[in-house]
């Protein structure tokens, strides 16, 4: 060090966390080019390694993209799909696409995990209320910066996408367990919401201390729509019919940059959702 002059404080280590709906698979509608798993398969996984983050947070991952997601991302740790719910000789299957968090092997160490759903009963897999279409739940892991030391907990969410009542019961019941970790702990949450900023289950995030990355970023100038439906830069933005995508933080872990993550090869996309990323550091 030169005499009189100081040394810059070391920059925090950035974690780059990208959310994915990745479309379940099997659909009817999908049987089509463009559309259908095997069309699309190769070119979402060229999308997400363009991007390498050290996150990423799936939704409506089933069996088959599962087993193909796993092989192609081998130096990732991934979490949340084995289940009761998803073996396929119990009666408790409901069609559930799970939300399976994958995490660099080289970049940390995983503390502990868990499992709950979004339901009167979160401990009973496969469980359902508040007129949900569907079951749905939320994974979670707290990992170990190798880097740092530090820890940080990834939480992977998919709301239901009918019932007003359950999306708002869903929320509140993610919030409220969350907030038994110190308010300074860093989290993390990827989520298909199915929801617009505005809505009153986002506003019970933001309202009890969650951050909306892209939205904070961006000075509350919206997007537009993340759920495209394979249609992309030719879908119609319609005012009101914005993001359904988030990424939002809590505690000591703050967004540096979120952006929505636009990527075809012509008329393919690598789903029905555009991708997000963000750089988030812990302060």
């Amino acid at each position: 060090m030169v005499a009189g002059v100081l040394e810059a404080a070391p920059k925090a280590p950035i974690h780059r966390i990208m959310t994915a709906n990745i479309r379940i698979t099997g659909l009817k509608e999908d049987d089509a080019p463009y559309r259908h798993w095997d069309d699309r398969k190769d070119y979402m996984i060229k999308v997400i390694r363009k991007q390498d983050p050290d996150v990423v947070m799936m939704q409506e991952v089933i069996y088959d993209s599962y087993e193909y997601c796993k092989k192609k991302l081998s130096d990732y740790y991934c979490f949340g799909f084995e289940g009761p719910e998803m073996d396929p000789y119990t009666e408790g299957y409901h069609f559930i696409g799970k939300n399976v968090i994958f995490f660099k092997k080289s970049r940390y160490k995983l503390v502990s995990s868990g499992c709950y759903w979004l339901s009167e009963d979160p401990v009973m897999a496969g469980s359902i209320s508040w007129n949900t279409n569907r079951a749905r739940h939320a994974n979670w892991v707290r990992v170990i910066d190798r880097k740092t030391g530090e820890q940080l907990r990834l939480i992977d969410i998919h709301l239901d996408h009918k019932s007003k009542e359950a999306k708002i019961n869903q929320a509140k019941l993610i919030v409220r367990e969350a907030a038994q970790y110190q308010e300074s702990f860093p989290q993390i949450i990827c989520a298909d919401f199915n929801s617009r900023k505005y809505e009153e289950q986002v506003l019970h995030f933001t309202s009890n201390g969650w951050k909306d990355c892209y939205d904070m970023l961006h000075n509350g100038v919206e997007f537009g729509r993340t759920a495209h439906g394979f249609k992309g830069h030719n879908m119609p933005q319609k005012p009101g019919k914005g993001r359904i995508d988030y990424i939002l933080t809590k505690g000591a872990a703050k967004a540096i940059s979120c952006e929505v993550i636009t990527d075809h090869k012509g008329e393919l996309y690598p789903s029905d959702h555009y991708f997000m990323i963000a750089e988030v550091v812990i302060e």
